[in-house]
């Protein structure tokens, strides 16, 4: 995107702290920091048209976090009212399913005391109670620079940018948004956020890190029929139709209201190009015991999201001059027991304490590093660090090595030991990616319209607008690559990986060549493109803000 006309000047707002991202971190943060002082200026951005609007997660959620910043959140109305009443694990062949114990499971596995929830709600429900304590919100705000003071720190960040063209120049109504300053800059963007990945490279955040993985999770909310329903169980599932062209699994949660979360998470380092992890979840539903529990229901929601798989030999350094990185922004999520909300809240909470003892001692714009020292040996580590091998297990030698030896380790580590060290990952989920011509190409079953259904007819169910007018927010590097290099190498993956029909390679008319085509307004933000291209081509940028899902209770 071209930088804005010579003449142009923004404005300047002065805060605090500057938080982008009104997710769990983010909002926890600001909670904490006006808990801390109630005279402290604190600000959110968030890029969706509403709190919510782009959270997505399963979710199975750990009150750890929310124990932590809002002891009576259970007094205080928290929509965390559906606990854990049931926890079952089955391994999956086409037609029947294996139940397997939860007895021979590590402690750390077991939900009993847990809550399902809509993290969307949850989010919106802590925005309301960060704005009652002061905190300002401002949704609808993307923010698409962040600003350095001459010394090279983060000063603060460029919101709300609208009224550019197409071409990227500025149109008749262009508005060039903020800047709005703070003494820390705070980024909780999620998983693969713009800016996490500029002050990444900047700062050379991930030098001592592990390569990150990640996984692509998609989930739809069904009405089901009562006698189907068992409000508080939580189903986990692994095998079919996976088998080994690709690591992942399921979750069911019975929700209240007669609602169910189904989702499928497909690791993203397979090798096979021709998996296509949306139509593998539309034929997951066709297992028996889904179908018959779905049977008379209707999908009311859809959504997809990527997930930081890499866990604690992938975290990258937390702190940069000026700011610091929180929740899924570095990687947070507890992969075997698919939870990281929790150390979202912590981590948002830890950061504030930080930001504020710095403040109060008179600092500004530096390394708070307080705050990764609390990550990396406070709640958080002791989280992340016992399961730290399941993922590269699984990723080296399949599933069923992963419920052995990953279970195992798991169970050494808690009594204070690893028999495999900490493992590394090896390579990337775009460089783990090989030739088609060195695989069979996958022939999926046709969505039935009734349990499975295409793309574009699932993404009208998450609520997705982009504004035409404005330049696409999907970015290649190389314009030709798509064509020259993707299609003959790797068979055109990105029109599968893709879980919302962004890309499709078509036929031109008249010279009969193939062409890529770029949907941005289906996009569902979930920066799986940006994280599986095997030529690392596609850069996802954040688009004009409110544009995007808009989840209502996901």
């Amino acid at each position: 995107m071209p930088d804005p006309e010579p003449e142009t000047q923004r404005e300047a707002m002065e805060y605090d702290v500057v938080i982008v991202g009104a997710g769990p971190a983010g909002l926890s943060a600001a909670i904490r920091l006006k808990q801390l002082d109630p005279e402290r200026q604190v600000v959110v951005l968030e890029k969706g048209s509403e709190v919510g609007a782009h959270i997505l997660s399963g979710a199975v959620l750990d009150p750890a976090g929310l124990t932590a910043l809002i002891p009576d959140w259970k007094d205080k109305g928290a929509p965390v009212t559906v606990p854990v009443t049931q926890d079952k694990f089955f391994y999956l062949g086409e037609s029947g399913k294996m139940g397997l114990p939860t007895a021979l499971m590590p402690p750390l596995m077991n939900n009993h005391g847990n809550y399902i929830v809509s993290m969307a709600n949850v989010c919106r429900w802590m925005a309301e109670k960060a704005e009652a304590l002061g905190v300002e919100i401002f949704p609808g705000m993307s923010c698409s620079e962040l600003v350095y003071a001459p010394d090279g720190h983060v000063k603060g960040v460029v919101a709300g940018e609208f009224g550019r063209n197409p071409d990227g120049t500025p149109g008749d109504g262009y508005e060039p948004g903020m800047e709005l300053h703070g003494k820390y800059v705070f980024l909780s963007e999620g998983v693969r956020g713009s800016l996490s990945k500029q002050a990444i490279a900047k700062y050379g955040l991930d030098a001592d890190a592990d390569v990150q993985k990640y996984g692509l999770g998609m989930k739809e909310i069904w009405e089901i029929d009562p006698q189907n329903h068992s409000e508080g169980r939580v189903v986990h599932t692994m095998g079919w139709p996976l088998g080994d062209t690709a690591g992942g699994g399921s979750f069911i949660y019975h929700m209240n209201d007669n609602q169910v979360s189904i989702g499928f998470v497909v690791h993203l380092g397979y090798a096979n190009p021709h998996v296509n992890p949306y139509l593998a979840f539309q034929q997951f539903k066709h297992h028996p015991y889904v179908r018959d529990l779905l049977k008379g229901g209707k999908r009311v929601a859809y959504g997809a999201r990527a997930i930081t798989e890499g866990g604690w030999q992938s975290l990258p350094r937390t702190v940069f001059p000026g700011g610091a990185l929180l929740g899924c922004a570095a990687g947070m999520v507890n992969v075997p027991r698919i939870k990281g909300n929790h150390n979202a809240m912590l981590s948002g909470k830890a950061a504030a304490e930080a930001a504020h003892a710095a403040i109060e001692a008179g600092r500004a714009s530096d390394l708070l590093e307080e705050y990764d020292r609390d990550v990396r040996e406070g709640p958080i580590g002791k989280d992340l660090k016992p399961v730290r091998n399941v993922k590269p297990i699984w990723s080296k030698w399949g599933l069923k090595a992963s419920l052995a030896l990953g279970g195992l380790d798991m169970w050494t580590n808690t009594m204070g030991f690893s028999l495999f060290g900490t493992m590394k990952h090896g390579k990337t989920d775009a460089a783990a990616t090989e030739e088609a011509g060195k695989h069979k190409a996958i022939t999926y079953p046709k969505p039935d319209g009734k349990l499975s259904f295409d793309r574009l007819t699932n993404v009208s169910f998450s609520n997705t607008n982009h504004a035409e007018n404005q330049p696409p927010h999907l970015r290649l590097k190389d314009k030709d690559v798509p064509v020259k290099v993707n299609l003959p190498k790797y068979a055109g993956l990105s029109q599968r990986y893709c879980p919302a029909g962004v890309y499709e390679f078509v036929k031109d008319e008249d010279s009969g060549e193939d062409r890529f085509v770029i949907n941005f307004q289906n996009c569902v933000h979930c920066k799986t493109c940006d994280i599986k291209d095997p030529s690392q081509n596609i850069v996802w940028t954040t688009p004009q803000g409110g544009d995007g899902p808009n989840y209502p209770n996901m």
